[in-house]
């Protein structure tokens, strides 16, 4: 996308009125369930106010971040529609900011004191690193906490993710892929030649030498060497699917 539609998107964004969750309050150690339905994210197993299931992610958040949750955080989030994501971690999480890119801003619905959205390209490498210089990055956060890949499920733009964030993952942080299997099941989302996601997974943990076009040898024997786990969930519909890579140091 070109940069006169983003800053389009961007001025749209700007003008619309949003949702102060700021003055939003709910119980102490609600969980994300409760949270992802309110604001209606399909992270949800199920929306009561739509009457709709989502893709049932909440419980394997749970069951990594029920931990983190008093913590300082900066949570990086790849491709966040609504916010409403967003909304919920601000919710769930008591210290937290988190950093919202997405290609189209338009409909983003919710602000926060917490939630910082840019509008911008992920696979546009210079639109990346002023983002990260904006928010003063390299001084200041130095690593983020929590990298939630929610984008456009894209192979390709998945894997230019993993290379170019990975080495910003904090120790003992998360980078999570959503939907990361939806490449095997969805033809246009496979773009490359590339081995999908889980294969990659399949790579790391058996250390088999491969090329990737979208993935440099040095991210990958990053990766092989700070990570202590994949952990690989299936949700409620047969393409849904969600990865916790844990990193170790």
């Amino acid at each position: 996308m070109n940069f006169f539609s983003i800053f389009k998107r961007n001025l749209i964004f700007k003008l619309k009125k949003k949702i102060d969750i700021d003055k939003e309050i709910f119980k102490n150690n609600i969980e994300l369930e409760e949270l992802f339905s309110y604001y209606k994210t399909d992270k949800a197993n199920y929306i009561k106010s739509e009457k709709t299931y989502g893709h049932g992610y909440a419980e394997f958040y749970e069951k990594h971040f029920s931990n983190l949750r008093d913590k300082k955080l900066n949570i990086l989030e790849i491709g966040s529609y609504s916010g409403a994501s967003a909304a919920a971690f601000v919710k769930y999480f008591k210290n937290i900011d988190i950093y919202c890119l997405d290609i189209n801003l338009t409909k983003f619905l919710y602000k926060s004191k917490k939630i910082h959205p840019f509008g911008l390209d992920i696979s546009n490498k210079k639109m990346i690193e002023k983002f990260l210089n904006k928010i003063n990055f390299f001084e200041d956060i130095k690593k983020f906490d929590i990298i939630i890949d929610d984008g456009s499920h894209i192979l390709s733009d998945q894997l230019k993710a993993i290379n170019y964030f990975f080495k910003y993952l904090n120790k003992d942080g998360y980078y999570v892929i959503e939907d990361y299997r939806f490449s095997e099941y969805i033809p246009h989302l496979k773009d490359t030649d590339d081995p999908c996601v889980r294969e990659f997974f399949e790579i790391i943990k058996k250390n088999i030498n491969k090329d990737f076009k979208f993935i440099s040898s040095e991210t990958l024997e990053n990766i092989r060497k700070n990570i202590s786990n994949i952990f690989e969930y299936k949700g409620n519909q047969k393409i849904s699917g969600i990865a916790f890579i844990k990193k170790s140091n």
